[in-house]
């Protein structure tokens, strides 16, 4: 009895309209599924990019951490080589003192030494007010020659 409630023309269309929204439904989902791919295909690309990105920085931050390091050491092997030739150089200060005050006692350039070797004998660690300009360029005449003759830094070291 039920079976003659519909004819077959009705249920022919009712099967084309259902068939017609399922192939809409059906598309739609493929749509979404391809613009979903897409999207993760965009994303892992991204984040292929990222993680290149993220590999290189770390390796340049390594790279900068290496460096630095390297800096360290030769500015610690720097500031060693320079506390050794201040020693050094305080050290031949106060010989070529010991030397001018044993041969020229009232002479002007041996008081300019003291005071020179008195500024040189400060901590080494503590600013000592060392002058490099006037070290470099002397106020008052200096006779170098004399001062390599006396200190024997010469070969006509007849002096000695």
């Amino acid at each position: 009895m039920l079976f003659k409630l519909y004819t077959e023309k009705d249920v022919k269309k009712l099967l084309t309209r259902l068939k017609e929204e399922y192939d809409d439904a059906l598309l739609k989902q493929r749509e979404v599924s391809d613009a979903l791919k897409e999207e993760n295909r965009t994303l892992r690309a991204r984040i292929l990019e990222l993680e290149g990105e993220r590999s290189g920085a770390f390796s340049a931050f390594r790279a900068a951490e290496r460096e630095r390091e390297a800096l360290k050491t030769e500015n610690e092997e720097t500031l060693e080589n320079d506390r050794r030739e201040l020693a050094l150089l305080k050290e031949r200060c106060r010989q070529m003192l010991e030397r001018m005050q044993r041969k020229y006692p009232d002479e002007e350039d041996t008081r300019r030494l003291a005071a020179f070797l008195a500024e040189l004998g400060g901590e080494e660690d503590e600013e000592t007010g060392f002058d490099l300009e006037e070290v470099t360029a002397p106020k008052g005449p200096l006779d170098l020659m004399k001062l390599c003759i006396d200190l024997g830094l010469t070969e006509d070291d007849n002096e000695e």
